[in-house]
């Protein structure tokens, strides 16, 4: 039975989130007033991206060299190579930007991953704007995960922060960490910790060896095995 696994990419894949690190370099001081309203839940993390965005002002071979200064998690690349080997179906599903993503990953070698998250889209003159293809109106954010689950197969979620909050409610089993993990035990979901993409890989691979008796015990799993 293989799974399907929706895996973020800001504070998860990479340590930290990179729209941030983008706007910290390139964009207009508004952009922590714009951050504040998101914070305190006065706008839509929807929202907040679009109008940041459109608060940077660089050229595209800046913000590459800032991309290009950000590394993946060591043990992602394994991590990738595991999935693939017990057949399970990874996506990465992110309320970021698909351009940064992808620049990321070329830049480890890693080029053939499906990326699901919000369209960066230069607009002339240093600026751009930000689409949003995979977007619910009954969800706040860029990118709606809850789309993403697997209505045949056990979907697996690992993530960090508030836009896993709603998929991590609905998954079959969640691998979180920060806000995500104080989210799920909070509302007792059943949560497996991790800091890196080692410990994720001992739960795939756990997954991979045993996944009919591991799928019929879902609910007991707390912790890394």
């Amino acid at each position: 039975m293989p799974w399907n696994i929706l895996c973020d990419f800001d504070g998860t894949v990479v340590p930290v989130d990179v729209s941030d690190a983008l706007f910290e370099r390139f964009a207009e001081p508004a952009w922590r007033d714009i951050e504040a309203d998101w914070q305190a839940e006065r706008i839509s993390s929807r929202t907040c991206m679009e109008r940041q965005v459109a608060l940077l002002r660089c050229s595209l071979a800046e913000l590459d060299a800032t991309l290009d200064s950000i590394d993946i998690d060591p043990g992602f690349a394994g991590f990738v190579g595991d999935c693939r080997r017990w057949g399970h179906r990874l996506t990465i599903v992110s309320d970021g930007l698909d351009y940064a993503i992808r620049r990321i990953f070329r830049r480890h070698g890693i080029h053939d991953l499906a990326v699901v998250a919000n369209h960066l889209r230069p607009a002339g003159d240093r600026r751009y704007v930000l689409e949003f293809p995979h977007a619910s109106r009954i969800c706040s954010s860029g990118v709606c995960k809850c789309g993403f689950r697997g209505p045949r197969v056990p979907t697996l979620v690992i993530g960090d922060g508030r836009s896993d909050f709603c998929v991590a409610g609905a998954a079959d089993m969640v691998i979180a960490k920060a806000s995500l993990l104080d989210h799920c035990r909070r509302d007792g979901l059943p949560v497996i910790p991790f800091d890196d993409f080692a410990q994720v890989r001992a739960v795939v691979d756990h997954l991979g060896r045993h996944q009919r008796r591991v799928a019929a015990r879902i609910p007991e799993w707390s912790s890394v095995p």
